[in-house]
């Protein structure tokens, strides 16, 4: 009889919808507001640039990138700056997080590491850029170390607010269970401060692209910056919107990818 009812509760889920319905109905929902929201902002601008104002109309800013991409330059600036941001952006991240640990796992840590973390989270890392340029030379290394640097500042703080976030119930009910620090840290600590690194790796992603832009502007020989750059001289506007638009997509991208990261890691976590 119990087998029977469950049966029939499981087949009214299904036929009314359960909650995996309602997600995938909430989430083509979000979809197609996004949908909505790119062409009505497209739509936007082609009316702005037929009103007077100085700017391309989108059929002109993708004859250049095809035009970019014919001759192969727009596949090289992307290159080029994909692999510096990628490169800072992960050495950022991946220095942060043991940083961040030990400043919120351990008093001392927190001591040492703290008033460096604040002192230079003031100063925005292009600010250090003159300095490094001087002494790193226009190579490659200022401008990935520009980009460490601003992920790192990003990424640090928000994996310490993620450990001293910790539920202090959990680590009490570990420590009555019998777990040692080192099996609190790994089993309790760890996972509820993942949801802080991800968001911090998120927020520093941008301010990777911000911070790479600004510094092949000032010194560069190839990148989407560097192109902007060159455009500007010539008053060539399409070729501009392209840069913009390239970056726009590949941190789209990029930020896509870590927020399914961040879904798959933190399933266990509630969500609206």
């Amino acid at each position: 009889m119990t087998v029977v009812s469950e049966r029939n509760v499981a087949g009214a889920d299904r036929g009314t919808g359960g909650p995996r319905a309602r997600r995938v109905s909430k989430r083509t929902g979000i979809l197609l507001l996004n949908a909505v929201s790119i062409i009505a902002g497209i739509a936007i601008w082609w009316v702005l640039s037929g009103t007077g104002l100085q700017l391309p109309t989108p059929p002109e800013v993708v004859t250049k990138a095809v035009a970019l991409l014919g001759q192969g330059i727009l596949q090289a600036d992307i290159m080029a700056s994909l692999g510096r941001v990628l490169a800072g952006f992960l050495l950022g991240s991946a220095a942060a997080i043991p940083v961040g640990f030990l400043m919120g796992w351990y008093p001392v840590g927190r001591g040492l590491f703290e008033p460096w973390i604040q002192f230079f989270r003031t100063i925005p890392p292009l600010a250090l850029l003159p300095l490094v340029l001087v002494l790193m030379g226009i190579g490659e290394l200022p401008k990935i170390f520009v980009i460490f640097l601003a992920a790192f500042l990003a990424c640090v703080i928000s994996t310490f607010q993620g450990v001293v976030s910790v539920d202090r119930t959990l680590l009490n009910a570990a420590r009555v269970l019998g777990a040692k620090d080192g099996t609190i840290f790994l089993r309790v600590v760890v996972p509820a401060s993942t949801p802080f690194i991800l968001v911090g790796m998120r927020v520093g992603l941008g301010s990777s692209w911000a911070t790479l832009v600004a510094a092949e502007l000032l010194a560069a020989q190839q990148g989407i910056g560097y192109r902007m750059q060159a455009a500007q001289i010539y008053y060539d506007l399409p070729t501009i919107f392209v840069g913009i638009a390239v970056i726009g997509v590949l941190g789209l991208v990029m930020d896509r990818l870590l927020l399914f990261a961040e879904t798959r890691l933190t399933g266990w976590q509630e969500r609206r």
